[in-house]
Order: structure tokens, then sequence, then C-alpha cells
């Protein structure tokens, strides 16, 4: 065994009367820890924090080494590709960096004996604007596809009414999960009892008009991309720090997600999924469609099933909580494949019921960020009027059992103490209300017998904030909780003003969170009021 050190070893080769015929020498390094082969964990949770014009801030969790290894050394940053940092701790300011542009990252670890992991997930962060005017934080949309029909929400909207310019992703809902596969392509009418249902017409064929258009150009009849994703591709268009997601499931298509993600079927549904969305391969339908046509559109995927394991509009099972991480993974390396920086997300339940039976420590590597749904927390489902999304916990709150916890703090706070960085975590915002009628005329209706939903446009029970900042009520803000209500004596409204929106991004920013969701754009006034409050809230 040679000592620590460097070391010369000279070969030389005689022949059979000792006459020397070459020689050769050769210099080798030997560490100190000398019998230390093994390489420290692959670095996960590689999480985007602060941005500049000029800088990325990284954070990951921290590596570990073997048993009776050397311990670990240090990280290598690397910036699509190439090296760029090596610090000793879990954390990495990139600087020198161009305004408005996309940087690829990926760390690896290394020990004292000069072994180096693999490297980890890659993620995908671009640099600000250089007018300064944003946050740093992400500001993320949902835009519906049937937006576009009774509510009159165009793409263009989300230009025109100032919010385009504050966002730094837009989630496209929903993709349907059918038969082991991302259905795309059909134009079906939602049945929430079987998960059927598709409007390719929204999606791709609708052919919008110049005033219709962010661009200001109509539709031409032989366009193989039309629809909202078309608009959706212009707005990318005009602002290109601007990523674009397609989410799959949601409420009413997520029943397919627990047998796609059966190991029998997982790679093939997910192999569907990328060449419709990512790869852009579309059903030709009335003229519309084709190979790559959708290409460009969309900047990753995101994963919205409600719920593993637990009941949604329908139920999982037990086997969905390891099938689910196995599909995460499935889709992080399918993304990879085509190409690394591609976004890989999910939207996931706030209820600590919903939480406790998936397992976020395993899942979360390979995700770039997960957006928590803290809303909906209490509704008309409830005998008793609550806050449909309170910021803290409450001692008035009457709610027993699980429900105690349903509160944005606590729901980020159960993905924090099971090993998600915070930087990794969105806090969700609701454009709309939650409401009661039949309500007992006692401590401003809170916390009171109801007997039923309140009228709703579109559904009783719920209401946009647009259509709720009009009515004119009294008002009232439970500073315990961090929530606010408006009430007239026998209805109730649960829903978050700008005000309040304001209060929940300063957490936001205390908690060291990655910043903040919205569902969804139609709920905000002309002006994007509440769009405007979530991305001033965060600088």
């Amino acid at each position: 065994n040679a000592s620590a050190g460097s070391h010369t070893l000279r070969a030389v080769a005689t022949d059979n009367n000792n006459a020397t015929a070459s020689t050769a020498t050769i210099t080798i390094t030997v560490n100190a820890a000398s019998g230390d082969t093994t390489a420290p964990s692959v670095p996960g949770g590689l999480a985007v924090g602060t941005r500049t014009a000029s800088s990325i801030a990284l954070s990951w969790s921290p590596s570990t080494d073997n048993t009776g290894g050397s311990g670990v050394a240090g990280y290598d940053v690397y910036r699509n590709g190439s090296l760029v940092g090596s610090p000793s701790s879990a954390s990495y300011v990139d600087g020198g960096l161009t305004a408005s542009t996309s940087y690829s990252y990926r760390v690896r670890a290394r020990d004292n004996a000069g072994n180096a992991s693999a490297q980890g997930t890659a993620v995908t962060a671009s640099t600000l604007a250089g007018d300064g005017g944003t946050t740093g934080k992400r500001v993320i949309g949902y835009f519906t596809q049937w937006g576009i029909y009774g509510r009159n929400y165009r793409v263009k909207n989300i230009d025109s009414s100032g919010s385009a310019a504050r966002l730094t992703h837009i989630n496209y809902a929903f993709g349907n999960v059918r038969n082991n596969r991302c259905e795309v392509g059909i134009t079906q009418a939602s049945d929430p009892n079987s998960g059927a249902g598709g409007d390719a017409f929204a999606d791709y064929t609708k052919a919008f008009g110049a005033g219709e258009s962010v661009s200001g150009s109509a539709d031409t009849w032989d366009q193989p991309l039309r629809g909202n994703w078309n608009q959706l591709k212009q707005l990318k268009a005009k602002y290109p720090g601007m990523k674009v997601l397609i989410s799959l499931g949601g409420w009413t298509w997520s029943r397919g997600f627990s047998s796609a993600a059966q190991p029998a079927n997982r790679q093939a549904f997910v192999a569907s999924c990328i060449d419709s969305y990512i790869k852009g391969n579309l059903p030709v339908t009335d003229g519309a469609g084709g190979p790559g046509a959708a290409l460009g559109v969309f900047d990753g995927i995101d994963i919205d099933w409600e719920y593993p394991v637990a009941c949604g509009i329908a139920c999982g099972t037990p086997e969905d909580n390891a099938n689910f991480t196995a599909l995460m993974a499935e889709f992080r390396r399918q993304l990879d494949a085509v190409r690394p920086g591609l976004l890989l997300t999910v939207a996931v339940g706030a209820g600590i019921d919903k939480i406790r039976v998936t397992d976020p420590a395993a899942y979360h590597p390979y995700l770039d960020y997960i957006n928590v749904m803290t809303y909906d927390f209490h509704g008309a489902w409830d005998a008793k009027t609550n806050h449909q999304s309170a910021l803290f916990d409450s001692p008035n709150d009457p709610s027993t059992g699980d429900q105690k916890l349903y509160n944005s703090n606590d729901a980020i706070e159960a993905f924090i103490s099971r090993g998600v960085p915070a930087a990794k975590l969105n806090l969700g915002i609701g454009y709309y209300g939650r409401g009661w009628t039949g309500v007992t005329n006692a401590n401003n209706g809170l916390y009171q017998n109801a007997t039923g939903a309140a009228p709703g446009t579109y559904e009783a029970g719920i209401e946009d904030w647009k259509v709720l900042k009009n009515l004119a009520w009294p008002g009232y803000t439970d500073n315990t909780a961090g929530a606010t209500w408006i009430y007239n004596g026998s209805t109730l409204w649960s829903f978050d003003t700008p005000a309040n929106i304001t209060r929940k991004m300063g957490y936001v920013k205390t908690q060291g969170l990655g910043g903040a969701f919205v569902w969804e754009f139609s709920g905000d006034d002309a002006q994007g009021t509440l769009t405007k409050a979530v991305s001033d809230g965060l600088k």
C-alpha cells in the first residue's frame, strides 16, 4: 500500500542477458483516503432562488458520503454543460449573466478522495429583464381551455390586462389522461362520470380574428396551428422569458392517472404526452394539426393528479404512492432525453390528508417546482362557514381532525418538514370566492351554520373576484387567520382581496418560497388587479 502523495513508478524491460531494452515512467497521486472509491450521493432538490438581470441563486439538498468515506468536500455547478463554480456548501450564486436569458444548471458532489457523483437533475431559470421591475420569484397563472366561451377570456386578455408582463409561467388547463395515454385531438363534451372529454377546437383549430389575436393578425384557414395554443405561442414571442406548460388532469380529468402510472403503462404513457405536447405531433382535425404542429408551444409538463392514493372525483389506491414517484422519474428521464431544461412540475393538494399519503421527499428531486393548492380548504360542502384560503390557523376555528390543519402555512410546513426545499414551493391564490347562504347572523357570519351554497354565475357556491368586488357588502378581516370575507346578513363569501394577497406575498418572501401561482386569469378584472397584487407583493 502506497502512502498518500505523489509517486513516480519506473518500468524497465530487459532481455535474458539483463540488457535493458526500454524504460517507462509514470507519476501517480495517491489520495489521503486511498481506500475510498465511492462517490457521494447525487445532489437533489436543485432549486432556483433570487434572480436578477445578471445573476441566478441556486440551492440544493446537501449530499452525503458513504460510511467510512472521506467526507463531502464540495460541489461542482454546471451551467449549460460547462463548469462555472465549485462551492463548498449547498448553494451558489451564478453571476455575470445576460438579462432575459434562460440557463440550465446541474450540480454534482465531490468527496475528499476525489470521487465525484453523477450530475443531478437539471433546473432551468431565466434572468430578469434589465428594467429591475420584476421580482425574482415565480409568478404563475392558469389559463383555462374553456375560458374562451362563456367567460369570453382570450389569451390576448392576459396581455391587454397588463398581467403578461408580470408573469414567469403560464399553465394551460387541461390535457386529458385517458386509456393510459395523453389524449389529444378530440372534441367531446366532458363527462365527469367517465373522465371522457376534450376540446381540440379550443386547443388548436379555432381561428381567432385580428381583434382577438395577441399579434393583431387573423388566423388563416390553412394554418396547422390555430386556437389557444397558437395564441400562447404568439404571447411567448412577445415575452421571450415566459414559459408555458401543459397541465395534465385537473379535477375532472385525473381518473386516468392511477392506471397510466402503473409499471406496465408508465413508459408509453409518458412517451405519448411528450410526443403530443413537447414534440408537437398533433392529430389532424378540421384542417389543423400534423407532425410538429405544436412544436415550441410548451416548455414543460405540469402534473395535476387529483389525487394520488386519496380521493378527488375518483379515489386512488395505495399503490399510487410509489407509482406517483416513479411517474415523476419517468417524466424527468424522457424530458431530459428530448432536451435538458424542459420543465416538470406538479400541482398538489394542500390538505394534510392528501400530503401524508405521498412521499414528497422521494418525488421532489425530479421536479423543478411544486404548486401547493392552498385554496378550497372550505366551501359550501361544509355545514358551517369558514375561510376558503386562510394563511394561518386560528384558535377560533371550530374544525376538528385533519381540517384543523387546513390553512396555507400548515400545508407549506408539511412539505418542508418532509424534505422539500422552500424555494421549490409556490403558494396558491384563488381568483374566486366560496360562498354560503342562509348564514346565521352572528360573528359577522363567520363559523356559522348555513342552509346551502350561495348562488353563483356558473356554479352554486363559487364566484369570480371580479364579480364579488362590486357587491359593496360589508367586508371583514381575520388578522389571526390572514383571511377576508364579505357578509350581507344572510350570504357570506370568503375570498382574497388585493390587500390580503399582498399579505400572503409577504409570507412567500419571509418563508423563502419560490413564488406564487393563481387559479385562474379570468377571475381577475380587465386591469389585472389581482395579478399585479401578486407581482408587486413579491418585490
